[in-house]
């Protein structure tokens, strides 16, 4: 079964799964590097499970790295980037570094011979992404992305197992929601700035876009709309802690999705994070973290066919097979886990959606009208 975890801050969210090794031991080896963002232990956990061996890590900040190693006693401390780069004998590079980091970080990992897997958001700019989308043509290297809210979200795991099957027949619109909790006193300098984490629907979005393009199978989009807000954080002005997008894909899908850091304080997880697929035959809706005001537990997947109302509470029973996968492109040269082109599309929609967003003023600020006579 999978272990509890701790949902109250997603930064620090780190599912952990049933150990289901796809390779011998020893046979594929990864490092970390960049420990900016919690998401990297929910990414070596993922690698971990399915047969990867941790070997080394790497960050700036001891800090950091003496709680890595809490979690991870067995990983060496290497001295510098290229101590980690250089070593022969490793397949992988994992990293959530500062977002705008990662890009130019994965670039040097594919020169050096190794695959790379960043956290979301991998890129800030449609520069690094032209960089990135050239060095893996160039180095025939795999740039993967953890897009966790799917990949590592067993209700998400079912859904699209449900969709492969035909449960709801030709899906029609995916409506994805977002919200986040803040908790402010916890974010370093590089949350508040967006040259550093990309804005909202770069960081956020693209969460969102990745599930629609997967549970749609489309094969390219169009952006229809874009806004970005900033409401209620005022003390960093370049801050956005709203955004919604729409989408059009080239199979005459619709996508609709809102990301947000209002999350209340009374909330059992750190969002209540929703996914509404509606198609042909039928609907799903997930409810990822929790089942709000009625179960603690997340991973509830619900489903309205021609036969009837159907729950599922999958916690602990589908897995995350994304992970094996990865590993086994990465030692056969496959593209299996995900293909490198949705992995691109999916983050050059949102930087796109993110340059293009209509910025909406906070009308409460506005003068208010004096009242008529």
């Amino acid at each position: 079964m999978t272990a509890t975890v701790q949902k109250s801050d997603g930064m620090t969210y780190a599912p952990q799964g049933r150990a289901r090794p796809v390779c011998r031991p020893g046979e594929f080896r990864f490092a970390a590097i960049g420990l900016d963002h919690g998401h990297i232990n929910g990414m070596c956990n993922g690698l971990i499970e399915a047969g990867g061996q941790l070997v080394w890590v790497h960050d700036t900040a001891p800090a950091r790295i003496e709680a890595f190693r809490r979690t991870y006693p067995g990983v060496k401390v290497a001295r510098t980037e290229t101590e980690v780069l250089e070593d022969p004998g490793l397949n992988l590079v994992a990293s959530a570094s500062i977002p705008c980091q990662r890009g130019p970080l994965g670039l040097r990992v594919m020169d050096h011979g190794k695959d790379y897997f960043a956290d979301k958001p991998p890129l800030t700019t449609l520069d690094q992404l032209h960089d990135a989308r050239r060095k893996v043509e160039e180095t025939k290297r795999i740039f993967a992305v953890y897009y966790s809210e799917r990949l590592h979200v067993e209700a998400a795991v079912r859904a699209g197992q449900l969709i492969q099957a035909g449960a709801v027949g030709r899906v029609l619109q995916v409506v994805g929601l977002g919200p986040h909790r803040l908790n402010p006193e916890a974010r370093p300098a590089w949350f508040w700035d967006p040259r550093q984490y990309g804005g909202i629907l770069t960081d956020l979005g693209c969460h969102q876009i990745e599930q629609f393009l997967a549970f749609t199978g489309a094969g390219a989009a169009t952006l229809l709309h874009s806004k970005v807000a900033n409401y209620a954080n005022r003390d960093h002005p370049e801050f956005e802690d709203f955004g919604d997008v729409t989408l059009l894909a080239d199979n005459g899908a619709t996508h609709y999705c809102r990301v947000d850091w209002f999350t209340p304080a009374g909330l059992g997880a750190w969002g209540d994070g929703r996914t509404i697929i509606l198609g042909t035959q039928g609907t799903i809706e997930l409810r990822k973290y929790l089942d709000l005001a009625r179960d603690p537990e997340g991973d509830q997947v619900y489903l309205v066919d021609h036969r009837g109302e159907h729950r599922e509470s999958v916690h602990g029973r589908v897995g995350f097979p994304f992970f094996g996968a990865l590993i086994l492109d990465s030692l056969r040269r496959t593209e299996l886990a995900m293909p490198q082109r949705h992995t691109f599309l999916a983050m050059e929609l949102a930087l796109q959606a993110q340059a293009q967003a209509l910025p909406v003023r906070d009308f409460t600020t506005a003068a208010t009208p004096s009242p008529q006579p």
